[in-house]
C-alpha cells in the first residue's frame, strides 16, 4: 500500500525549511494533512529522535515551538489556497505565534499536533494549533501566518 504524501511534500519537496522542507535532510521534515473533520484544518504526528531533548526523556521546548510554527503555517497556507480555489498553496510566512508549554513532553511518545483556522481573510490565517503526547494535551499555540508577494526574501521558498 502506497503512503499517502502530505501537504509538503505535495506543495513544497524542495524546502529546505528546517521544521517542515521535505528536502532538508537534517531537519525535523514534518509530514502535514487535511482533516476529515472540518472544512480548514490539518492534523500531522511526530516521533521525537534522541537530539531532540531537553533533558532526558523529555522534548526540548524549541522543537515543540517548531513542530506548532511550521504545522501552523501550512495550515494557513493551505486554508487561503482552498479560500481562492487555488491548485497551489501561496508562500505563507509567520508574522507572530505563541506557544504555551502546558507539561513536560516525553520523548518517544508519538506526538499528535492538530491545527484549525479561527480567522481566515484575503491573504492571512490565523490559527490554533495543539500537541498531544498519550492523549495528554502537552502543548498549545497560536499564530498569524501572512501570504508574501514576489519580492519577499521567502516569496520562493517552497519552489
Amino acid at each position: 500500500m502506497e503512503e499517502e504524501a502530505s501537504v509538503q511534500e505535495i506543495h513544497a519537496p524542495n524546502s529546505i525549511c528546517f521544521g517542515c522542507g521535505p528536502a532538508n535532510k537534517d531537519g525535523l521534515r514534518i509530514r502535514s494533512f487535511k482533516r476529515e473533520d472540518m472544512e480548514f484544518g490539518l492534523k500531522m504526528s511526530f516521533k521525537t529522535e534522541e537530539h531532540h531533548q531537553a533533558f532526558p526523556g523529555m522534548v526540548n521546548g524549541g522543537i515543540i515551538g517548531t513542530l506548532l510554527d511550521c504545522h501552523g503555517n501550512w495550515t494557513a497556507a493551505m486554508a487561503i489556497m482552498d479560500l481562492h480555489g487555488d491548485t497551489e498553496p501561496p508562500c505563507t510566512v509567520t508574522a507572530n505565534y505563541n506557544v504555551q508549554l502546558r507539561r513536560p513532553t516525553p520523548h518517544g511518545a508519538n506526538l499528535t499536533i492538530t491545527s484549525e483556522v479561527t480567522e481566515l481573510l484575503e491573504d492571512r490565517a490565523s490559527i490554533r494549533m495543539e500537541m498531544f503526547a498519550n492523549d495528554k494535551l502537552c502543548a498549545k499555540g497560536e499564530g498569524l501566518f501572512v501570504a508574501v508577494k514576489e519580492g519577499h526574501p521567502a516569496y520562493h521558498r517552497w519552489n
